[in-house]
């Protein structure tokens, strides 16, 4: 009987887990997904051919062996795409495309578009296949090169993000406000907070007061629902990697004295990359086709497949309780090894024997930050830059750090991918995000009045008309981000009890309750599977991902 290994989740982490099973074990990976969407909060929504892109994904990672990863599933474009020539965006065409296919029942038919010239058997079962690199306007199956933008909307006037002090940037927030700014900065870095705990102290340090209350307290304040005070300094840390306002600054200068652009990109932080990689229909793309692959070759993907019951015999995992969700039936399905990307709270829950009651208490004070966005079409935009008003923006999303509304960002979905947009020359297509709690005012709204109160927001602070509102519809993600107060500092009491369980892996951001990006979530799969193949049952290297605070800027060769 082969060995099996059931897989919570088919979203980054659960299914990058089912993959590298697939390609370098003889383990068939059961993956289980509650919902019918495959992908998890890199999903894409179809909306009357219209996609959404909950959350932005922008697909970069200092990881070369997830780069790699990414382009063997979706390859790198050989021509433009459909709005390079009209938008005058500068691309790094590849000549051809490598793929290895997991096995043979991937590789496209030779009717199809996109299918390669010349295959051969790898490594396995797998199959190397080589073709020109494909044609976004022809084939599906690629990934874009896009410019990126993302700025701060404050006062009815853009700047830049991350923010740095241009002549432009001070003649926005005023000279004498500007020189306070400075001042405050330089204070800052004289007289250091020594506990960087929470995460007020971890941006005053790095960008002053006066800075941090301009342009971070309010809009932080309004991701978490909670003071910054309150917050753990480790979400900053993930987030903002080595970046500072002296940082920001000598890279504009240095983009202004530099033209090799891929030097540059290795040098940088992962928040002032100035270009990232897309599916061409959004990150939903790569996960589906990741799932289909893991079909072909073997896997099992069970949808609106709740695990229910997690069974152990002394510190191994031997069985899970499956719930079809639809039916209400259950089944008790033996495995060799389990991997859990559910939130840790659900996990601890569901575990018989039961963990002792410090282990449960924990898990139970875990907290999570839900997300909605509303997705609006429009005929055009009508934003307020100063005194023009612009009928479109080039950012891929902005943050809106206006008082008196609660939309937290706003994504130009014809920005990350023309092909996101049914009619991209007709219309704009935009998401309006909300940081919620589940349960909460906004979370309870009817869709209607829910749509009517992101217009109302969207015109108050000058950003659209009412009129140019052609559609709208409303999606909410439960769980998108774990949070780091309540119980979270005694994260490491559930942590040290899991991993004496031998054959169980918290993979990914709810399973391991970190704020991961799309890539460092793969990388705890990967590592997992690395794990099995070498014996190897400290699983320390897992919880290693991404906690170092300059993960993105030391690790540049990391693989």
């Amino acid at each position: 009987m082969a060995k099996v290994a059931v897989i919570a989740g088919a979203g980054p982490a659960g299914l990058t887990a089912a993959y590298e099973l697939l390609k370098r074990t003889d383990i068939v990976p059961v993956v289980c997904e509650v919902t019918d969407a495959i992908g998890g909060i890199a999903q894409t929504y179809n909306y009357k051919g219209n996609r959404i892109d909950l959350g932005g994904h922008r697909f970069f990672s200092k990881s070369r062996r997830v780069m790699d990863w990414w382009f063997n599933i979706l390859p790198l474009q050989g021509k433009p795409a459909a709005d390079t020539v009209e938008k005058k965006h500068e691309i790094d065409y590849a000549a051809e495309a490598i793929v290895e296919y997991l096995c043979p029942a991937c590789v496209p038919s030779p009717r199809s578009s996109g299918a390669p010239l010349s295959h051969q058997m790898g490594e396995g079962t797998g199959v190397r296949a080589v073709f020109p690199a494909p044609d976004p306007e022809r084939d599906h199956q690629v990934m874009l090169q896009r410019p990126r933008l993302s700025r701060i909307y404050h006062r009815r006037h853009f700047f830049p993000y991350p923010i740095a002090i241009t002549l432009t940037v001070a003649l926005r927030l005023g000279i004498f406000n500007t020189f306070l700014i400075g001042l405050s900065y330089i204070k800052a870095h004289l007289f250091q907070i020594r506990d960087e705990t929470y995460l007020d102290a971890f941006f005053i340090n790095r960008f002053g007061k006066r800075l941090y209350e301009t342009f971070f307290k309010d809009y932080t304040e309004k991701v978490w629902g909670i003071p910054c005070s309150q917050i753990r300094s480790d979400w900053g840390a993930q987030r903002v990697k080595g970046l500072s306002l002296r940082r920001a600054i000598v890279h504009a200068v240095k983009d202004l004295l530099s033209s090799d652009f891929k030097k540059m990109q290795e040098e940088r932080e992962t928040t002032l990359i100035t270009r990232f990689f897309y599916p061409k229909f959004g990150p939903g793309q790569m996960w589906e086709t990741v799932a289909e692959q893991v079909q072909a070759c073997g896997g099992d993907l069970r949808m609106r497949t709740r695990v229910s019951g997690v069974h152990l015999t002394g510190e191994r995992v031997t069985s899970v309780t499956l719930e079809n969700t639809e039916t209400g039936e259950e089944e008790i399905l033996p495995c060799d090894y389990f991997f859990s990307s559910m939130p840790i709270k659900h996990l601890i829950g569901m575990m018989t024997p039961h963990p002792p009651a410090r282990v449960v208490e924990v898990a139970e004070g875990l907290p999570y930050r839900d997300f909605l966005t509303v997705g609006l079409l429009l005929k055009k935009l009508h934003v307020q830059d100063g005194r023009k008003i612009e009928a479109s923006v080039p950012d891929n999303w902005i943050y809106i750090q206006e008082a008196g509304v609660r939309v937290g960002r706003v994504q130009i979905f014809n920005n990350w991918s023309p092909y996101l947009v049914a009619d991209r020359k007709h219309t704009a297509w935009i998401g309006l995000e909300y940081f919620v709690n589940e349960g909460g005012d906004l979370w309870i709204k009817p869709d209607r009045e829910l749509i009517d109160f992101g217009i109302n927001e969207m015109e108050k602070i000058h950003f659209l008309r009412r009129e140019d509102v052609l559609d709208a519809c409303v999606l909410r993600m439960p769980k998108a981000y774990p949070a780091y107060f309540g119980s979270y500092e005694q994260l490491p009491v559930v942590r040290d009890y899991v991993r004496q369980i031998s054959n169980l892996f918290l993979i990914g951001r709810n399973g391991m309750h970190r704020y991961n990006n799309q890539d460092h979530s793969m990388l705890t799969a990967m590592h997992a599977v690395d794990n099995i193949l070498e014996g190897r049952e400290d699983d320390l290297n897992i919880w290693e991902v991404n906690i170092e605070m300059v993960y993105h800027e030391e690790h540049k060769g990391q693989h």
